[in-house]
Order: structure tokens, then C-alpha cells, then sequence
């Protein structure tokens, strides 16, 4: 079967509801408060594992090419090819808008339920995605993730209680990588430059935050998860990830969030040059021609009080 166009998809809906089970596990006050004193939030286990088996299996046919709705453009964002090579951290963005089964684990309601404590918002958006393998047996470092901070990279939204799920299809020791976050990173200033995503010498932090004339002291805090479980950081937080060293390949997806209030915001760096996130080139726009990012076919809910 031939994939439809983004527009033209008809997802298959997420009852937003809770269990009283699914209830009991989001975040108390207390929760809340470690999370924005901290930048970050590790949660129980809350995503059912049937849910996880079939992300899986529909990463397995999404790395093999297949595809139930196709982007209306088609490069511009990281998208792993294997003419790209094996051995290598692959990074596919907006997946969530291609598969069905990718979808379901992004849009969990409960995940969205628990950002929007965490944030303090009473709706959660998607707004990007990014499905990352790490190959096993890296020993030359080259399946790093660089220090940034996502915000850097969201210079187009008004809102500064962005967050990102990172959600692992296994479990995820310290060995195979895991996301490591600098604690309380997310209450600095002068990070909007931080993009080092592709940096792979994770020893430079120091120097490169000196160089940003940012002085702080660095407490690395490897989040290692067991299958389930998801964390949460700051759209601020520093964070990067270990290679991957373990004898098992390294699976997970970064679900970003937005809450309620984002918006879109022109903005021009320190050149005076206009800056734009490729999301702006999937959604609709709105009477005045800006970017909708409420637009709910590229940014769907996952969670609404209402």
C-alpha cells in the first residue's frame, strides 16, 4: 500500500482518558518542584510494553523504508538513510508524522499528562520528534551526543517550558548511552548557542561554556531507564549522551513537547540573519502569515484538562 500525504492521513485516535492506575502515577508536588529545581524528572514505568513491541517493529519497517504518510518536503531535517552508513548514531526527525506505530508510543496521553504537571500547562503539543539508534560495541566514541540545550534550537517559539520525553525501547544501562543531563543546568543564562548535537568529545563542556563566558560547576547526571520508564528534561537543560559500549543496540525516541501557550516568534541571531525551524515548512499558517504551531495535523495533542 502506497503512503498518503501528511494532509490527507487519517491517524487513528488516542483516547486521551487515564486509568486510575495511569493516575497514580503522575507527578506528585514534590515531583514537581525537584523537576524545576533539577531540570529534569525520571518517571516509574508507564508505557505498557505491547506498546514499546510495536515501536519497535515499526522502526524495524521504518528503517527498511516504509512509510503510512509521507512529508510534504522531504530534506532539510536529520533523516538516517542507509546509503548513510551502519555504524553510526542514526537520527530521524518527525517520524511520529510517518508511522503509525512510532505515533502511538510519541502521543502517549500519560506521557503528555506528565509533562503538563511537570510544565505547569494545561495542554501538551507535539512538536518534534527524533527516532536515534546507537550501534553496540562503540569504543572510539564516534556514537556520542554532544552537550546542547534544545532551546537552542527552538529560537522560533515564545515559550521557555518546552520539554522533551526521551523514551528507551529497552532497557538502558550506563554502557549503552544513555541521555546524561547537567543538573540544573536549566536555570543559566547564555546558553542560545548551545548546539553541539554533533560534537562528539563530551570533555569540552567546560571550555566550550567558558568560551560562551558561562561559568558554572558540571554535575553529569546519567539517566539510566529501564524499559517503561521515561524521563524528562528543561527545553534549557544541558544534556548530550555516552556512546554506546554495551553488546546491545541503543533504541529510543525523543518526543519534544510545546505546552499551551507557545507560539511562533520571528527571530534573527547575532548576524541579523532570520532564523527558522523546518517544522515551519509542514504546518499551516495563520492570517498573518506566521506559522501555526497549533496546527494539529503536524503538532497534535497529546494531552488537554479539557
Amino acid at each position: 500500500m502506497r503512503p498518503q500525504a501528511l494532509s490527507t492521513m487519517q491517524w487513528e485516535p488516542l483516547e486521551q482518558s487515564l486509568s486510575p492506575q495511569q493516575q497514580a502515577l503522575l507527578p506528585t508536588d514534590q515531583d514537581v518542584a525537584f523537576y524545576r529545581q533539577h531540570g529534569w524528572f525520571v518517571t516509574p514505568p508507564v508505557i505498557p510494553d505491547d506498546v514499546i513491541e510495536q515501536a519497535i517493529a515499526g522502526a524495524e519497517r521504518y528503517y527498511q523504508g516504509e512509510r503510512d504518510a509521507v512529508l510534504p518536503v522531504n530534506e532539510g531535517f536529520s533523516d538516517w538513510q542507509p546509503r548513510d552508513g551502519l555504524d553510526l548514531v542514526r537520527n530521524n526527525e518527525f517520524v511520529s508524522l510517518q508511522s503509525q506505530s512510532l505515533r502511538q508510543l510519541a502521543l502517549q496521553p500519560v506521557v503528555g499528562a506528565i509533562a503538563a504537571k511537570l510544565a505547569g500547562t494545561h495542554q501538551i503539543r507535539l512538536l518534534d520528534d527524533q527516532l536515534v539508534y546507537k550501534p553496540p560495541q562503540d569504543h572510539t566514541a564516534q556514537t556520542s551526543v554532544g552537550w546542547h540545550a534544545d532551546r537552542a534550537y527552538w529560537a522560533n517559539c515564545t515559550s521557555d517550558q518546552l520539554l522533551t520525553a526521551w523514551i528507551p525501547f529497552y532497557d538502558c544501562d550506563i554502557d549503552m548511552g544513555p541521555l546524561v543531563v547537567i543538573d540544573g543546568s536549566h536555570q543559566w543564562s547564555g546558553l542560545e548557542h548551545l548546539r553541539g548535537f554533533h560534537r562528539k568529545d563530551l570533555n569540552q563542556l567546560s571550555a566550550q561554556l567558558q568560551q560562551m563566558g558561562i561559568d558554572h560547576s558540571i554535575k553529569e547526571i546519567p539517566l539510566a531507564l529501564r524499559k517503561g520508564q521515561v524521563s524528562f528534561h528543561n527545553c534549557w537543560t544541558i544534556h548530550g549522551s555516552y556512546p554506546n559500549r554495551s553488546q546491545r543496540t541503543r533504541l529510543a525516541i525523543a518526543v519534544h513537547l510545546q505546552d499551551g501557550s507557545n507560539r511562533y516568534r520571528p527571530y534573527q541571531n547575532d548576524q541579523g540573519q532570520a532564523i527558522h525551524m523546518f517544522d515551519e515548512q509542514l504546518c499551516r499558517t495563520l492570517p498573518n502569515d506566521d506559522p501555526d504551531f497549533s496546527d494539529p495535523s503536524v503538532f497534535p495533542e497529546l494531552w488537554s484538562e479539557s
